[in-house]
């Protein structure tokens, strides 16, 4: 039998932004548990909060009220090291892929072990076997305008791997590419998560990819209005 652990738990978690003079309720009282291994999708539209929830997730930014436990502690009372070395331990992946343009593909996934302070030598090498893993082995030394969209992405998650991250958060990962593409990309995220256990968190709009993940979190209005598991309410 499989001890999962929990690792994420939000409770009556609030973020307000000022526009100006005026508050804006991003997130207005989210409670959520995510398990190790779970590959969780968070749906919704623009402006429902999703993003949000997955930016305090990551320890991008602070709540405004409520608690957020990351393997039991709450990151509020953490100091800025402590949060940096949290982030750290988190793997990011986001739509527009954030790769640097005059870098390799091995370059972009080894930056991010050089900032880890990992040897040269360990870090072409893991570089390499991720790159590998995403199905690039033949495009390690190609720079981002020599690589297709889906091809951007796979370095990009592998760059997102490289630190053994506790987890995987995805920000509408598939929004920059088109439809077969996003669906390659979609089956690699399934293949980490399945064979891997690699625990995910995506945020998307897009209810066909949503049906993907092991479980769905419906957002609107910054609540959490269903969470459901293999098709049915819990």
């Amino acid at each position: 039998m499989v001890h999962l652990t929990l690792i994420i738990e939000a409770i009556d978690l609030k973020k307000t932004y000022m526009l100006g003079k005026i508050p804006v309720e991003a997130l207005r009282g989210v409670n959520l548990k995510v398990v190790s291994g779970d590959f969780l999708a968070i749906l919704g539209p623009s402006g429902s909060g999703k993003s949000t929830l997955l930016n305090l997730i990551g320890a991008l930014d602070k709540p405004t009220a409520g608690t957020l436990l990351i393997d039991g502690v709450d990151i509020s009372k953490l100091s800025d090291n402590q949060l940096s070395h949290l982030r750290s331990r988190v793997g990011f992946v986001f739509q527009f892929f954030n790769l640097i343009p005059r870098f390799t593909a091995r370059d972009n996934v080894e930056l991010s072990l050089s900032i880890a302070g990992v040897g040269k030598t360990e870090r072409k090498n893991r570089a390499e076997e991720l790159l590998e893993s995403v199905g690039l082995q033949d495009r390690i030394t190609h720079k981002p305008a020599e690589l297709s969209g889906g091809q951007q992405q796979r370095v990009a998650i592998a760059r997102a791997l490289a630190n053994n991250p506790k987890f995987l958060l995805m920000d509408e990962p598939t929004g920059n590419i088109d439809s077969r593409t996003a669906r390659e990309i979609m089956n690699l995220v399934k293949k980490l998560n399945e064979k891997h256990g690699v625990t995910i968190i995506m945020v998307t709009h897009d209810q066909n990819l949503a049906r993907e993940a092991k479980r769905t979190v419906q957002m609107f209005d910054g609540i959490i209005t269903a969470d459901i598991e293999n098709g049915e309410p819990k």
